[in-house]
C-alpha cells in the first residue's frame, strides 16, 4: 500500500503485508463435515504480534502472526443442521452495510479493507418448507480490531496539543451472547426478523486518568514510560464494549427492472453513556450483461444520545449514499467500483479496483482509493490517507 501523504500521527507512507492461508476440509460422513483454516502473517509496520504462539481467539490489539482462522465441524440430519467452533456467521441482505449482522466483528487495522473474525460458538438451523429458523450461541466475546493509535487509521484530534495519547487496554466483557433469526421465502419475495442479545463488538471509548509521565502507544495494557520527571502528562484511553440488544429486520423483493433490498435494526443498550439508535439501509439491485450494480441509501436515527465518544464504522457510514458495481470483462478480467458520499457533502470514499488472472494459480489486483472531506466528519477524517495498492495472489 503507498500512500501520498503523512498523517500526523504516521509518517510512514508505503505498507507491507504478507499472508499464507490454507483452508482445508473433511468429509467422514454424508451427515458430518470438518473445515479448518490457519494464518500467517507478515507486515512492515508493526501490525503484527511479535509471538510465535498460534492464537485461537482474535482478542489481541494487533493481528497474530499465527492464528486459527476457523476450525468448524457440521452436523446434518434432515431439516437440521448445527455449526460447532470457531465459525464466520453472517445475517442480512444489504451488500454495502449490515445493520443486523451482529455475529461479525472486523479486522479495522486498515479501515477500508477490513476482513471478518470468526467467532466460537454453536449455530443451529431449521428447515421447514418455506421457512428458516436459526438460533446462535456464543460464550465468548470476539471484539473487532480497532485502528493502532500510532498509526494513520486512528485520527487523532487536533487540539490534544501534542500531549500523547496512550492505549490503556480493553475491558472485554465476560459474558455469553445468544441470537435468533426467522426468515421466510415466499411467492416473489423474502425476508427475515432477528433478535440478538449480547455485546457491540465496537467499543465505546473512555479516558482511563491522566498518566504522571510521556508513554508510548503499546499493546493493550501496557504503556512504556519513556518520559523524564516534569513531561508533560498523557491521556489513558481504554476500550469497553457495551451490552447491546437489537432487533432487526431485511427483505429482497425482486422486480422486472431490480431487486429491493432492505434492512433495519433498532439497537438499544443498558450500559451507561451508549447510545440508542436505528440504522437502516435501503438499495435496489440490477444486473445487465456483465453489470451487477448495488445503489441505495444508508441512514441512521438517534433515539437516545448519551455517549461522548466511540469507534463505529458503521455508524460514521450511514447518512450516506453507498453503490458498488462490478464489470466482468473476459474469464480471467474484473473490475469493480464502490463509493459512499455523505448527504451534506462533508465526506466521500470512492475505491476502483481491477484484477487479473494469469494461469491456473496467479491474480493480481490494482486498488486505487480516494478519501476527502472536512475533518469533523466520519469518512473526511480520513482525507489524508487516499492511497494505491497492488496485491498478488498465489493459489494453490
Amino acid at each position: 500500500m503507498l500512500f501520498p501523504q503523512a498523517a500526523p500521527n504516521d509518517p510512514v507512507r508505503a505498507v507491507g503485508d504478507v499472508l499464507a492461508r490454507e483452508d482445508v476440509f473433511f468429509k467422514p460422513a454424508p451427515w458430518m463435515q470438518f473445515a479448518g483454516g490457519l494464518d500467517f502473517r507478515v507486515n512492515s509496520h508493526d501490525q503484527i504480534e511479535d509471538s510465535w504462539r498460534v492464537d485461537l481467539d482474535d482478542r489481541g490489539v494487533r493481528r497474530p502472526r499465527v492464528s486459527l482462522r476457523r476450525l468448524t465441524a457440521t452436523f446434518t440430519h434432515g431439516p437440521f443442521t448445527v455449526d460447532a467452533g470457531k465459525q464466520f456467521i453472517r445475517w442480512g441482505k444489504a451488500d454495502i452495510i449490515n445493520p443486523t449482522d451482529r455475529f461479525a466483528p472486523r479486522d479495522f487495522l486498515t479501515l477500508v479493507d477490513a476482513e471478518f473474525l470468526a467467532v466460537a460458538g454453536v449455530r443451529g438451523m431449521a428447515q421447514h418448507g418455506a421457512d428458516t429458523f436459526e438460533a446462535v450461541w456464543v460464550p465468548r466475546f470476539t471484539p473487532s480490531r480497532v485502528p493502532l493509535l500510532d498509526q494513520r487509521w486512528a485520527v487523532v484530534p487536533s487540539d490534544v496539543g501534542g500531549v500523547p495519547i496512550i492505549d490503556a487496554g480493553s475491558d472485554l466483557p465476560t459474558g455469553s451472547e445468544t441470537g435468533l433469526r426467522w426468515g421466510h421465502v415466499g411467492a416473489g419475495f423474502e425476508y427475515s426478523l432477528s433478535y440478538f442479545n449480547g455485546f457491540n463488538h465496537l467499543p465505546n471509548i473512555g479516558l482511563a486518568g491522566q498518566v504522571g509521565q510521556v508513554g508510548q502507544v503499546g499493546h493493550v495494557g501496557q504503556v512504556s514510560q519513556v518520559g523524564q520527571a516534569g513531561s508533560p502528562a498523557g491521556f489513558a484511553l481504554v476500550r469497553s464494549y457495551p451490552a447491546l440488544r437489537t432487533y432487526g429486520a431485511d427483505a429482497a423483493v425482486p422486480t422486472r427492472w431490480f431487486t429491493i433490498k432492505g434492512e433495519a435494526a433498532y439497537f438499544t443498550s443498558s450500559t451507561p453513556l451508549t447510545d440508542e439508535y436505528v440504522i437502516y439501509v435501503i438499495q435496489l439491485e440490477r444486473q445487465t450483461g456483465e453489470w451487477v450494480i448495488v445503489a441505495g441509501y444508508a441512514g441512521e436515527a438517534i433515539t437516545a444520545h448519551r455517549s461522548a465518544f466511540g469507534f463505529a464504522p458503521d455508524r460514521g457510514m450511514t447518512r450516506s449514499i453507498v453503490a458498488r458495481a462490478s464489470y466482468t470483462i473476459d474469464p480471467v478480467r474484473n473490475l469493480a467500483f464502490e463509493t459512499a458520499v455523505r448527504q451534506n457533502g462533508d465526506g466521500f470514499y470512492g475505491k476502483v479496483e481491477y484484477s487479473q488472472t494469469a494461469g491456473q494459480h496467479w491474480r493480481a489486483t490494482a486498488t486505487g482509493v480516494a478519501i476527502a472531506g472536512h475533518s469533523d466528519d466520519f469518512l473526511g477524517q480520513y482525507h489524508r490517507n487516499s492511497h494505491a495498492s497492488l496485491a498478488l495472489r498465489y493459489s494453490f
